[in-house]
């Protein structure tokens, strides 16, 4: 679900010097990859000045396959005996007790199909309660399993932080007074999915494919997830922004709709950068909260960068301890100039979580992430 608005958001922001934004560059053709086997460390490091919101900095390194002291190796290698499996089989079993709730709960139900999607987010009351409910626990659940044991949120007022530098801790979480049209977050792992549904329980940007996949299909519909299909260029298809714009809608007017949740850099970073946002969160005018996101390590990064899935899973699952911290800014109301401009609008969200979340702005984006990757890949092939 990370990467599913680069695509489909038109009309990106410009960046902060006035360069238009470099999502319209080509993506890399076969024939560079075929020439990527003969990339140099010398030009690798090039391309790791210019594409540092992407590069790994833990122990692990590059793809997570960097060469480890003895002494990390013995407790890699503890861990893999150890907590691996443990952890493995107590997360199957939590997606497969909330796979079983969703199923009784939508049982011999219809999902709702329009403007082809389909989901069971807009079912009656209780069921939805229980949806809602069991999906937040059993969502931290799953966090705590994966090492997760405390996760650090914070309001922050930036009107208070600009004259004493306060930060306020959340100890209760207290009701918004207005419901946003979206929340915004930055975008560092697939682990931020979780925490969003552990916190509030939203909608997110998803394949298509991902409502087919077991367990995790009916789950992403129960969700509401808005699914998109970057193929197709009908005349009647309304795009991504379209669609999240009417969701985001929707959510406005019946509260009991579910709640949008937009990642705007279109892809993950290593969480110390911010890339430039998308403006399909932002086409409706309506406030926006957002929510900043970082991950402290001292081993393992869990940012989703330049390693493989499988690999990010097992390391992760190896830790010992991870840790989140989560900074909750307060409702962003646009202005009137930012209402007629979603361009306005998107880039003062980011330089305002660039500000408070203490971020580096880039302004790249995901083809040069894909240029890098590339390059990696073929300098450091797969085991």
């Amino acid at each position: 679900m990370d990467s599913e608005l680069d695509d489909g958001m038109s009309s990106v922001p410009l960046s902060p010097r006035g360069e238009s934004n470099l999502e319209g560059r080509p993506k890399p053709t076969t024939s560079d990859h075929k020439s990527l086997p003969s990339t140099s460390h010398s030009q690798i490091e090039e391309l790791q000045i210019k594409c540092a919101a992407f590069v790994r900095h833990d122990l692990y390194g590059i793809m997570g396959r960097g060469d480890l002291p003895w002494t990390q190796k013995i407790l890699l290698g503890i861990a893999l005996i150890t907590l691996f499996p443990l952890r493995l089989v107590l997360a199957t079993l939590v997606v497969l007790q909330y796979y079983l709730i969703c199923r009784a709960c939508t049982l011999f139900l219809a999902p709702n199909r329009e403007d082809e999607q389909e989901d069971y987010a807009h079912i009656g009351r209780w069921r939805r309660k229980i949806i809602f409910w069991f999906g937040r626990v059993l969502s931290r659940a799953l966090l705590f399993v994966f090492g997760f044991y405390w996760i650090k949120e914070t309001y922050r007022n930036p009107d208070i932080d600009r004259k004493f530098n306060l930060e306020l801790e959340i100890h209760e979480r207290s009701e918004e007074i207005e419901r946003p049209g979206a929340i915004i977050s930055n975008h560092v792992s697939h682990l931020d999915i979780l925490y969003h549904m552990s916190s509030s329980f939203p909608c997110f940007v998803a394949k298509r494919s991902v409502g087919k996949l077991p367990l995790v299909g009916l789950i992403s519909k129960c969700l509401g997830c808005i699914y998109v299909q970057r193929e197709a260029k009908s005349s009647d298809f309304k795009g991504v922004s379209g669609m999240v714009n009417d969701r985001i809608n929707e959510s406005l007017r019946d509260k009991s709709a579910p709640m949008v949740m937009l990642f705007p850099e279109g892809t993950t970073t290593n969480g110390d950068y911010i890339l430039p946002f998308k403006t399909g969160a932002f086409l409706s005018k309506a406030p926006v909260l957002p929510v900043i996101l970082r991950y402290p390590y001292k081993r393992f990064s869990p940012a989703w960068d330049t390693i493989s899935g499988r690999r990010h899973v097992i390391l992760l699952l190896c830790q010992f301890v991870n840790n989140i911290t989560v900074t909750r800014l307060p409702l962003y109301y646009p202005s009137h100039e930012e209402k007629e401009d979603p361009k306005l609008y998107a880039e003062n969200v980011r330089r305002l979580m660039a500000r408070e979340g203490d971020l580096k702005m880039s302004d790249i984006g995901l083809p040069e992430k894909r240029v890098y990757h590339a390059a990696i890949h073929g300098l450091f092939p797969q085991r």
